[in-house]
């Protein structure tokens, strides 16, 4: 790893303000945030983006990373943050750009990759519920953390992790079913 730290040791290195430590850590995260980006936005170049807010976010915010938990689970809930975030925008932008037209229809199979819609539709579902419903799920669902890490990173009980987990579904469950 760069200037010869492991992810967790430059992570600590950058938010302590050593020199080189901010660059060489954006260049050595990159590829997985971007992966990460991707596993929830279906097009690539709105990964992309959500990548370059991610990042951003990361250089703005790595003076607040504690090391409660590791850089690697404090990176997937920035991550998911702004994934989650720049859909948002990119779905106002497209209504303002669209005149108030409604947002189409559910994506149509035969058009789009399952994986693609089925993306869509969860974003969609997510923003419906209480952000703490939502990171909960996206965290572990999406992004596979453990309870443990989930609890550890939201200072939270491990039984109130999982109760908001088993809310969240239970809310996602009733939107993607348009109840």
């Amino acid at each position: 790893m760069a200037l010869g730290y492991g992810i967790d040791d430059l992570a600590g290195a950058a938010a302590r303000g050593e020199p080189g430590a901010l660059d060489a850590l954006l260049v050595a995260v990159r590829p997985e945030v971007l992966r990460l980006c991707g596993r929830l936005l279906p097009n690539r170049e709105d990964a992309e983006e959500a990548c370059q807010d991610a990042l951003l976010a990361l250089a703005r915010g790595i003076t607040r990373f504690e090391g409660r938990s590791s850089f690697h689970t404090w990176l997937y809930r920035l991550t998911a943050n702004r994934a989650r975030s720049t859909y948002r925008v990119l779905r106002r932008r497209w209504q303002v750009e669209a005149g108030g037209v409604p947002l189409p229809e559910p994506a149509d199979p035969r058009r789009t990759s399952v994986v693609a819609g089925t993306r869509l539709d969860l974003l969609d579902a997510l923003d419906g519920v209480r952000p703490e419903l939502a990171e909960v799920v996206v965290l572990r669902d999406v992004l596979g953390l453990s309870y443990r890490e989930i609890a550890d990173l939201l200072d939270l009980p491990e039984g109130t992790v999982k109760s908001r987990i088993h809310e969240a579904r239970r809310q996602v469950r009733h939107r993607l079913a348009g109840d």
